[in-house]
């Protein structure tokens, strides 16, 4: 950590913040990179899910008290991004913040910008806080394309259906035998953070459970719909 940012750090907040980035020359490696290393190159035709890892990026846990106004103001002068409501997200160009728990809520973006947004929300808050950089310990993945839906049926108890589970709600559920917190962002495109340990079991799982729909495993193409077709379109998340 450079000795600007360590002054400013202590200054300002008192508590001394790490920066996790490795150095220029030490390669970083998601919890999926050696799945990587062995997948499959040759996309099916008409593909009826796409999987793939959002690797290396920002996630910082915020601890704070939502009817506190001093709280929310201070989340939202350092992401641009309102709280949540229960069991909601909110997102912007890069940074999404989705609702956890009732004190709780979890803010991914950007990979080479965990510093500088943690140095933000400490500048903005006061009072009974916490901002927890958990991105060594987790992993986004994304599950899209018109059968992606029904991977999640097979895969999880919780009720999916458009009706109970519209675009941008958040919830944290059984997976296969593990747990992920499942964010919709799409019509046919979801979000999953996975613990770093069940990263390669869930992957697998959805790997399997995905085979008899065609699976790409990659994103679908720039500018291709992943939506089922009759549907009304969701605008999407890009992050």
């Amino acid at each position: 950590m450079s000795e600007a940012i360590n002054k400013a750090v202590l200054v300002s907040t008192q508590v001394a913040i790490m920066e996790q980035l490795p150095e220029t020359g030490i390669p970083a490696r998601s919890p999926l990179a050696h799945l990587k290393q062995t997948a499959s190159r040759t996309a099916p035709e008409n593909p009826g899910v796409y999987l793939w890892e959002l690797a290396l990026k920002t996630h910082l846990a915020l601890r704070g008290d939502a009817n506190n106004a001093d709280f929310a103001k201070g989340v939202e002068a350092a992401t641009g991004l309102a709280l949540p409501e229960v069991l909601q997200s909110n997102h912007n160009k890069e940074w999404a913040l989705s609702w956890i728990a009732p004190d709780e809520w979890l803010l991914t973006g950007p990979g080479d910008q965990a510093l500088t947004m943690e140095m933000a929300l400490r500048e903005q808050l006061r009072g009974h806080y916490a901002v927890i950089n958990v991105g060594g310990g987790q992993t986004l993945m994304r599950l899209a394309g018109p059968r992606a839906r029904s991977v999640l049926m097979k895969s999880c108890p919780y009720d999916v259906h458009d009706n109970n589970f519209p675009v941008g709600k958040v919830v944290t559920t059984v997976l296969a035998k593990s747990q992920a917190t499942l964010r919709r962002v799409g019509d046919d495109d979801w979000e999953l953070v996975v613990r770093r340990s069940f990263a390669d079991y869930v992957w697998r799982w959805l790997v399997d459970a995905s085979q008899e729909y065609r699976l790409s495993l990659s994103q679908p193409p720039q500018g291709a719909s992943t939506n089922r077709s009759g549907r009304t379109q969701a605008s999407p998340v890009e992050i």
